[in-house]
């Protein structure tokens, strides 16, 4: 079996399967083919005990979890088919690293999935530990497991291939699967559906056929997997997961508890930019990964332009980025004309963000959200809020602040500001409050030393690099620098040399050849190649020899080859993933020598 990855989104991976001479995507799904229960003509992939499937499982499988562990690795031993490409694993996670040793088969399957998904903590654990062990070199099948409502779940923690087992136990059981769950047949009045089985369907739902019923089920499932592969091609497969798992608290534990415990899994396989929006309605949109990471360089890499005294705090808009809706705009022309505007240091209060320093505005996911607006704050939203600003706060020190914010919001903040001015009488975006915050902005600046335009706009870039790169790295590529340029794309430049761009949609700092050099020494982003290697055009994982393991996808990378650059560009796998696997593109390459 080979196999190739042709997207990635977090954990997940949309692949192109060779199997049996022909090429099918994943994630997929086996249909189980014999003869009481023949697998549909539209079927990609089949699976028996016969010769007329793509899978052939002469052995039963699906054994006991509670096994003794010396027999689950005997019968895992005796169930390796090199000649399928497939070995039979047994789902105890303190039997991974044996049943893995000397394994090079490339298909995975857990045998007794099924027994191991009732009990969730169990499960997540060994998926979780399965998938870093692979490193997405192997294909994991879960069988008897899957279904329409959580494929999507199962995908997004990295598993490849699922079956029908669940379509036709719930055919047996008079249960149709529809988008928000399963329901019995006598529970529905009419037929909430319009795929080719239900279409043809013309009687009452409480007389559909076992057939009937299957045929639906079938659909349902491809309906779903496909619907999956799409998210997968689009990068915002969790935005799906976060919907489905709402109809089963069981997969909503899974979920609470993957995001709780494997923030480093998770964190390590999600991209730092995308061009999705992020829509905030449920709680387990807070504890995405890209969100609490944003929060995390906020507060750890992040550090506020140098010769800002004042904090103005200001709402979040509808409208992204901030500086492009009508209310921030009012706000921008009262800032302007206090006469000192550069003084002043702008920070967005939001959910489920938290903090968004004006510099970081064109950062995903700061630049990539909306959330229902009620005026209502609940109490984990105060929580991350009033946590995020009170660390902020103790790293980065101002010698006044004002708060712009409505009452919803100061009421919950002000104990943690020191003599904060409050300038919203009402609406923020009132004459009456308008009008206060710019008197007030005018004498607050005043006191203060004018901030020189190009020296703020400096600071401002240093301040993203930090974020982007980490102080260090930050301090040695803008050192001796001027920016140039209209905001969003501003251009750094050591003399006549430019460094690197601000390239508005990502919202980072795009490095040219001149800037790779100037970091190469601080390590960190740099990608490694082989001495004999060429780089041509993009870079494949075959020619890597060494990767920054902090690399995440979407970062910007310096490719180098006996401490010299050779080459800049985006990454597209993670920096553990290039060194590991031996297919794919990795670094799109913008410069190259």
């Amino acid at each position: 079996m080979k196999h190739f990855v042709k997207k990635r989104d977090g954990p997940a991976r949309l692949r192109e399967l060779n199997i049996k001479n022909k090429t099918i995507k994943t994630p997929n799904i086996f249909f189980i083919n014999t003869k009481r229960f023949p697998a549909p003509k539209y079927a990609e992939l089949t699976i028996s005990n016969d010769n007329k499937s793509d899978l052939i499982i002469s052995e039963y499988f699906i054994y006991p979890l509670s096994l003794p562990e010396e027999l689950q690795i005997s019968y895992q031993y005796g169930n390796i088919n090199k000649k399928e490409d497939y070995s039979i694993i047994p789902g105890e996670q303190n039997l991974i690293d044996e049943t893995l040793k000397n394994n090079d088969t490339t298909l995975l399957i857990v045998a007794n999935s099924s027994q191991l998904f009732q009990h969730s903590k169990r499960f997540v654990d060994y998926i979780v530990r399965l998938r870093e062990k692979t490193v997405y070199q192997k294909i994991i099948y879960l069988p008897s497991i899957g279904n329409p409502i959580n494929l999507a779940l199962l995908t997004y923690m990295g598993v490849d291939l699922f079956d029908s087992t669940q379509a036709i136990t719930a055919a047996r059981n008079n249960q149709l699967f529809l988008p928000n769950g399963l329901f019995h047949k006598n529970d529905l009045e009419e037929l909430p559906c319009l795929c080719p089985a239900c279409n043809k369907y013309k009687g009452k739902p409480s007389e559909m056929s076992f057939k009937n019923i299957l045929e639906h089920n079938y659909y349902m499932f491809l309906n779903e997997i496909t619907h999956i592969r799409n998210h997968i091609n689009n990068g915002n497969l969790r935005g799906l997961v976060e919907k489905q798992v709402k109809t089963d608290p069981h997969l909503t534990t899974i979920l609470r508890y993957l995001d709780t415990k494997y923030y480093d899994f998770l964190e390590k396989h999600t991209p730092v930019t995308s061009r999705n929006i992020i829509f905030a309605t449920s709680k387990e949109t807070f504890n995405r990964s890209e969100i609490k990471r944003f929060q995390e360089r906020v507060i750890n890499r992040y550090r506020k332009p140098v010769s800002t005294k004042i904090l103005l705090l200001l709402p979040c808009s509808a409208k992204k980025p901030y500086s492009f809706s009508e209310s921030h705009k009012l706000f921008r022309e009262k800032i302007l004309s206090c006469g000192n505007p550069f003084v002043i240091h702008e920070m967005i209060i939001t959910s489920p963000i938290g903090l968004v320093p004006r510099e970081l505005e064109l950062v995903y996911p700061a630049s990539s959200y909306d959330i229902p607006v009620t005026g209502f704050w609940d109490e984990d939203e105060k929580k991350i809020i009033t946590e995020l600003l009170k660390r902020y706060l103790e790293k980065n020190k101002y010698d006044e602040i004002i708060a712009h914010l409505p009452s919803e919001i100061i009421e919950f903040i002000q104990g943690l500001l020191k003599n904060p001015i409050v300038t919203c009488t009402d609406k923020p975006t009132s004459k009456e409050s308008l009008d206060y915050l710019s008197k007030t902005l005018k004498n607050i600046a005043g006191k203060f030393e004018k901030i020189d335009s190009k020296k703020r706009r400096m600071e401002d870039v240093f301040s993203l690099a930090c974020y982007q790169f980490g102080e260090e790295t930050a301090e040695k590529l803008m050192r001796s620098c001027f920016v140039k340029g209209r905001y969003p794309y501003e251009k750094i430049f050591h003399g006549k040399q430019q460094l690197g761009m601000i390239v508005g949609e990502r919202g980072f700092i795009s490095l040219t050849l001149d800037g790779g050099r100037k970091i190469i020494d601080m390590k960190g982003y740099n990608v490694e190649v082989y001495d004999d290697f060429q780089l041509k055009g993009s870079l494949f994982a075959p020619g890597i020899f060494d990767a920054d393991p902090n690399i995440r996808i979407g970062d910007e990378v310096v490719v180098t080859s006996n401490n010299k650059v050779i080459g800049v560009g985006v990454a597209l796998m993670n920096g553990e993933e290039m060194k590991q696997v031996n297919y794919g593109e990795a670094v799109k390459i913008r410069h190259h020598i």
